[in-house]
């Protein structure tokens, strides 16, 4: 099969497009014959490495897919060839007291296809059987591999560890990004106030306005956190979604309102950094940290994508062949939404 994928850790230049094996798949499993993979920034931080992360080689990229289901384990029972299905990105063992308890993606054996496991940049995959969902006919698979990890990732941050209450204000730090845009539209959704964002480039604040965003500022205002505080009378917003990081932190903590929380699921700029610590005890703020979702978290959100209450932004399909010139448009920035791989029938 033809595939995406990296022999050892490092630059763009160590990606691979190439003919890999067909996986095996184990009785709890489906072969699921991939027909959208979507691009994550996970995807280049995987390919970088970090310590602890040791992965088998060669390593599939992706942790976003969708298609059809090619081949069935002996114990699946749910799912027949030909469904069209939709994957929940990440992986638990469904036995440890986080799992038994609704926690699943605080799983002592948690992990994500494309980071732990081959992902999706693939023409075929195995999927254990209960990662499924069976796609309506009204979704393309484009939809719903653009949706499953950043929807999931938005949802469990702001809904159910931010606790996001109708009419409070919110603010995005960014709008371009697939987090940040399912953010935009699950807050309006649940209600909110205001809601600000920071964008790059004037083309990103209108596409935040689009989402339904009130109140954009163009990131070239350098104090923009001040900004934001004028602008809600000195009183400062709830909820600050900041997966920026070293670069923004500190405007985001200006930005905040007493009481306020900053929810955080990445660093792009960076890991490392300080802070005044003067805005966290004086303001009484809470910072906030979440990685992905639960199984019910998933199905919450795709469910709203089925019946068209979400709608992710998709900047460009591109052919399974080309994956590399996406992921350097990734590393770039230059992007609106979610890149989209395609691929040839298999």
């Amino acid at each position: 099969m033809k595939a995406i994928y990296f022999q050892e850790h490092g630059n763009l230049s160590n990606v691979e497009y190439g003919e890999l094996p067909v996986p095996t798949i184990a009785a709890d499993e489906i072969l699921l014959a991939v027909k959208a993979a979507a691009l994550n920034r996970l995807d280049l931080w995987v390919l970088e490495g970090w310590a602890g992360l040791n992965l088998e080689m060669p390593h599939v990229m992706g942790s976003d897919g969708a298609g059809v289901v090619a081949a069935v384990g002996e114990g699946v029972h749910d799912f027949v060839v030909g469904d069209r299905v939709a994957v929940n990105p990440t992986l638990s063992c469904g036995k440890c007291e986080y799992c038994t308890s609704g926690r699943d993606n605080m799983c002592d054996h948690f992990a994500i296809f494309g980071e732990h496991v081959d992902g999706f940049m693939a023409e075929y995959t195995a999927v254990p059987a209960r990662n499924l969902l069976k796609l309506p006919s009204n979704v393309s698979f484009a939809a719903a591999a653009a949706a499953s990890l950043v929807y999931v990732t938005a949802w469990h941050s702001l809904i159910k560890r931010g606790g996001l209450q109708a009419g409070e204000t919110v603010l995005v730090v960014g709008a371009g990004g697939g987090v940040n845009s399912a953010s935009i539209q699950i807050a309006k959704l649940a209600g909110a106030g205001t809601i600000y964002v920071v964008g790059s480039n004037s083309e990103k604040c209108s596409l935040a306005r689009a989402l339904g965003a009130d109140i954009t500022i163009n990131r070239g205002e350098k104090r923009w956190g001040n900004v934001i505080f004028k602008a809600t009378a000195r009183q400062g917003v709830d909820i600050v979604i900041d997966n920026v990081g070293a670069a923004t932190y500190g405007m985001s903590l200006r930005a905040l309102k007493k009481g306020g929380r900053l929810l955080t699921v990445g660093n792009s700029s960076g890991a490392t950094f300080m802070v005044d610590n003067r805005y966290i005890f004086g303001k009484q703020l809470s910072i906030i940290g979440s990685t992905m979702g639960t199984r019910a978290d998933y199905v919450k959100v795709m469910g709203m994508l089925f019946n068209g209450r979400l709608h992710p932004v998709i900047d460009s399909t591109i052919p399974l062949a080309e994956a590399k010139t996406a992921l350097q448009r990734l590393q770039d920035g230059d992007i609106q939404g979610k890149l989209l791989l395609t691929f040839a029938d298999n």
